[in-house]
Order: C-alpha cells, then sequence, then structure tokens
C-alpha cells in the first residue's frame, strides 16, 4: 500500500498541512519541525502521487554539492571546480547549491532528503564522512541509492566508496567515487622525516570520528612501524579518547593529539606535544591550516622552523608555498579532482572502471623540514 501524505504527518506527530510546507517550501517551517518531516519522508520513503509522481522522476537543472566547511580551502577549491564544470555551455547551465553540513551527520542526510525532493540533477559529496554515528554510512548509501535511481547523478570527490546497499540496482554502487590516497601520503610524509633522521614526531590531527582522520593517522603510524618505532601509548584500535584531548588512554597515542581542522587546534595541540614530549623534534599536520597553527605556536616558544622543530602539513593548499618558511606538505590535486567529478555529474566524462578511482597524494619537500638538531 503507498505511503500517503498523511501516514507521513502520523510519523513526524504533526499535521498534513505542516508536511505540505515543509516539502513545498513555500511557507516558514521551524528548523526541528522540519528535520522531523524530512526524516519521516525518508525512513517511509514517501514519494507524491499522481501527477506528482512523473514531476519526480524528472530531473531539474540543480546541482547539490555537499560540503562539510566552506570556509575551508579544501572543500572551497572543491566546490569551486565542481560548479566550474556544472555551469556548462550555453543551453546546458546548471544551477549549483552548496550545502554545508558543519561535519553534522543529520545535516548530510536533511540535504540529500532536499536535493532528492527537487530531483537534483546530480549530487557531488566532498571531503570525509563521518564514522562516529551508528548507521551512517548505510543510511547514506540507501539515500543515494535511491536518488540514483530517479535518475540524479551522484559523485562522490575526496571520500571513501560507500558500501553497495541492496536496493541498489543491479548491486551497481549508487555513486562514482574519486578518493583521495589519504594513508598512502601521510605514510610517504612521515617516511620524509624518519630519512632526515627525525624519532620524536608529534602528530595534530581532526575529529576521530572523520574518515580523513583515520586515513592518514594510518598513514603516519604504518611509516612509524615500518622504521622499528611505535607511537608511545599508540595501540592497535583507534582509541575512545576526547577529540582534543589527545588522551593516551584507549590507543590515541602520547604523541597524538586529536582536534578540529583549524589553526587554533594547531596552536594548542602544539603547545599540548611539547608539554608532553619537550625533546621533539617535527610536528605532522593533518592539514596545512592545522600546520599554520603549529608554526605559529613554536615560534611564540622561542623555537625555529625547521632548525629545532621541523613541520609538515597535507593537501597543499595555495598559502604552503607562501609560507615561511615555505610548507613541506602532500599535494592533493584538489581543482583537478573537483573539475572531474563535475564532469562525471554531467556526463561529459565516464565513471571510472568499476566505480572507483584513486587520487594520488605526492610529496610536496619544502624549506620547512630539515634534520633534526645535531644530525
Amino acid at each position: 500500500m503507498a505511503v500517503t501524505l498523511a501516514d507521513v504527518a502520523a510519523h513526524a506527530k504533526v499535521s498534513s498541512a505542516t508536511v505540505s510546507r515543509v516539502l513545498s517550501g513555500n511557507y516558514p517551517v521551524s528548523e526541528a519541525t522540519r528535520t522531523r518531516v524530512l526524516r519521516a519522508v525518508d525512513e517511509l520513503d514517501y514519494v507524491l502521487n499522481g501527477p506528482a509522481s512523473a514531476l519526480a522522476a524528472a530531473s531539474s537543472d540543480l546541482v547539490g554539492i555537499l560540503v562539510n566547511d566552506i570556509a575551508d580551502p579544501f572543500f572551497g577549491i572543491i566546490a569551486g571546480a565542481v560548479q566550474s564544470e556544472t555551469g556548462g555551455t550555453a543551453g546546458d547551465e546548471k544551477l549549483s547549491v552548496v550545502c554545508n553540513t558543519g561535519g553534522s551527520a543529520e545535516r548530510e542526510l536533511t540535504y540529500l532528503t532536499l536535493l532528492q525532493r527537487q530531483r537534483a540533477a546530480a549530487v557531488v559529496l566532498t571531503g570525509g564522512a563521518t564514522e562516529g554515528t551508528a548507521g551512517h554510512a548505510d543510511a547514506v548509501a540507501a539515500k543515494l541509492a535511491r536518488l540514483a535511481a530517479a535518475g540524479t547523478r551522484v559523485v562522490l570527490c575526496g571520500r571513501p566508496p560507500l558500501p553497495v546497499p541492496p536496493e541498489a540496482a543491479g548491486g551497481e554502487p549508487p555513486a562514482a567515487t574519486l578518493t583521495f590516497d589519504n594513508r598512502g601520503g601521510a605514510q610517504r610524509l612521515t617516511e620524509h622525516l624518519l630519512s632526515l633522521g627525525h624519532r620524536r614526531i608529534g602528530y595534530v590531527t581532526g575529529p576521530p570520528d572523520r574518515t580523513t582522520t583515520r586515513h592518514r593517522l594510518e598513514g603516519h603510524r604504518a611509516a612509524l612501524a615500518a622504521a622499528g618505532l611505535a607511537e608511545p601509548g599508540a595501540g592497535s584500535g583507534s582509541g575512545s579518547g576526547s577529540p582534543g584531548s589527545g588522551s593516551g588512554s584507549g590507543g590515541l597515542g602520547r604523541l597524538t593529539v586529536h582536534g578540529t581542522f583549524d589553526r587554533s587546534s594547531g596552536y594548542d595541540a602544539t603547545l599540548e606535544l611539547l608539554r608532553r614530549e619537550p625533546g621533539l623534534t617535527a610536528v605532522v599536520a593533518a592539514n596545512d591550516t592545522i600546520a599554520l597553527g603549529a608554526c605559529a605556536a613554536l615560534r611564540d616558544q622561542g623555537l625555529r622552523i625547521p632548525q629545532d622543530v621541523s613541520v609538515a602539513g597535507f593537501d597543499d593548499l595555495p598559502f604552503s608555498v607562501d609560507a615561511v618558511p615555505a610548507l613541506t606538505t602532500v599535494r592533493l590535486p584538489l581543482h583537478a579532482a573537483g573539475a572531474r567529478a563535475g564532469r562525471i555529474a554531467m556526463g561529459r566524462e565516464a565513471v571510472p572502471p568499476g566505480g572507483v578511482a584513486t587520487v594520488r597524494a605526492d610529496l610536496m619537500a619544502r624549506a620547512s623540514t630539515a634534520p633534526p638538531p645535531g644530525r
């Protein structure tokens, strides 16, 4: 039996009129109510009936680009590159809408539901995925499968492949995936520091519930392990220490500090690393913005870069080469990857074989890293 608007209203514990207002978007509705209604629509898999169903199967001129933080240059570069391709040529233009999730798993699903209701022509999800919310990956995969079944082209850019949900047509993945080699890039970066002679290396990273955080940290620790080193306090698991605490309990490691992917977190985390290990000779940051904060903290402690402490980042954002000293980092071709994602989303480039392509991460050795003092 088909799900009705009244069923959605009962499930969301609101009136049918409120459901209509949320779906039409023509009337003001509180954010909490809107979220509750859209969740009910998603859980019941409600679709419009009658002539509206035919409209729902059509494609609009809308392209949705989901980012964690549009103020972060990492996401801004990718989103801008996607939009440069989805603008199209005369007669093929699309309206790109950037959806800022703030890293919220619930908000990500809400945006996907809204884009489904708007019959988006394409959806591009960028950056790492949330792992801390139970069942979120499966929920996203199921939502993307519904989008794909309705004719929406779905692309993941800089994000790991999703599980293939049972409802996916023919067992095919619902999204084309351009995934970054975060593990390999981080491993090569730490190997570079080890080759210079560093052995007391601190690591500043992002929230523990992000795939980007986990994969880059795994690459760092793989390099240490291959060199016969074990990070003090690091266990085999991902740990359960609180973000920002970097607690050695739960396997996070004494020389790893978790925080957010911003400058202030890099500053505070570096001071904490120096407190734990005064003889620190290198700091690896999980992105270039964190690395800037690390550099500022070291200078404020009277330490020189790289004569006293080397610093390295990740992503090779535009400011990295102009930092003083120029920042050693790992280059991800963010603009090229975003542009490719945009072309796939527009159907102007084929989906990679098997639906997944790995984007290589390359070491950029610059002036911010050097042998440790005494070498």
